[in-house]
């Protein structure tokens, strides 16, 4: 499991911060549970959510650029790209990584990275956050931007 030596979690003090969770309509009951986690965390941090579908995981940089570009402070992207018989795995999941580091670093916004890269459908349901799940990745997402946000208003000053 990737949760092996992460930190504990729990949703920063986020008073009224501006989230955008931007999630991928592939593959509905875990993508449920991701969103699900990712607006737990964003009302336990006291922040305010939006949510807006994508597609797929593959449109979610430009989706969250927008965001971003639109007065989201923190951004949360969640989607699940689960590997196939051909190399359509590797392009979309190299797509949506870089344009999602692209997007936070062109912008300055952080963008939590939940997209999930499983060789199969167990792999992304253990990692989803729903029911019987072992790891929450849309809650550790959203946290993590949160967190990263608050870090950067106060390096800024």
């Amino acid at each position: 499991m990737s949760g092996s030596g992460a930190p504990e979690q729990s949703a920063p003090h986020a008073q009224g911060m501006r989230v955008t969770v931007v999630a991928a309509q592939w593959h509905e009951r875990i993508m449920g549970g991701l969103v699900a986690g990712a607006l737990r965390a964003v009302e336990e941090a006291g922040a305010q959510a939006s949510v807006v579908r994508a597609v797929g995981s593959f449109e979610l940089p430009v989706l969250a650029a927008a965001a971003a570009q639109g007065g989201a402070e923190a951004v949360v992207a969640l989607g699940v790209v689960i590997r196939g018989g051909t190399p359509h795995f590797d392009y979309v999941c190299r797509a949506a990584t870089d344009g999602l580091s692209r997007v936070a670093l062109d912008t300055g916004v952080p963008v939590g990275f939940g997209v999930l890269t499983c060789d199969d459908e167990a792999q992304a349901l253990a990692r989803c956050g729903g029911p019987g799940a072992e790891e929450d990745k849309g809650y550790e997402a959203a946290c993590a931007a949160m967190s990263t946000a608050l870090t950067l208003a106060a390096m800024r000053g």
